[in-house]
């Protein structure tokens, strides 16, 4: 499977217009990349600016991408999942209209439904923010997001 090749929302339970991933660029069990060009309809935009809110909503939905990789691989439906915690969150780079983000997803450790996560976001080599996340997957399916 080429995640490059899937359409988003076959990945994510999100939908429009709070998509805040464009595609994967690439995903495997401890690595995943995520794209989003911030455009001007975004609804986290603020003065031009993407805001905080916007920008962790893009490190929640590349960690849900990547499940959705795992999950389209074993032919299951895309699964729900809750942040169990945020930590060490810092923001370095307010990210402008027309930016494209670069969301990285490395995985810690994976125990049953829980995940722990470090999740880099940056604009070319500019570090946007960082932060530390536990994800818990519930076994709840996503509305018609049926692998």
């Amino acid at each position: 499977m080429n995640p490059i090749d899937i359409e988003i929302t076959k990945l994510i339970p999100q939908r429009p217009p709070i998509v805040m991933v464009d595609k994967v660029l690439s995903s495997d069990r401890t690595d995943t990349y995520t794209e989003l060009t911030i455009r001007e309809d975004n609804i986290f935009l603020d003065d031009n600016t993407l805001s905080t809110a916007g920008i962790m909503e893009n490190m929640m939905q590349s960690c849900a991408a990547r499940m959705g990789c795992i999950n389209r691989g074993r032919n299951e439906s895309i699964k729900i999942g809750y942040i169990g915690a945020v930590k060490e969150c810092e923001f370095f780079y307010s990210p402008k209209c027309n930016d494209v983000l670069t969301t990285h997803v490395h995985i810690l450790e994976e125990v049953f439904h829980l995940t722990l996560a470090d999740i880099t976001v940056k604009v070319g080599d500019t570090l946007v923010a960082q932060a530390n996340v536990k994800i818990v997957l519930t076994d709840k399916e996503a509305g018609e997001n049926k692998a």
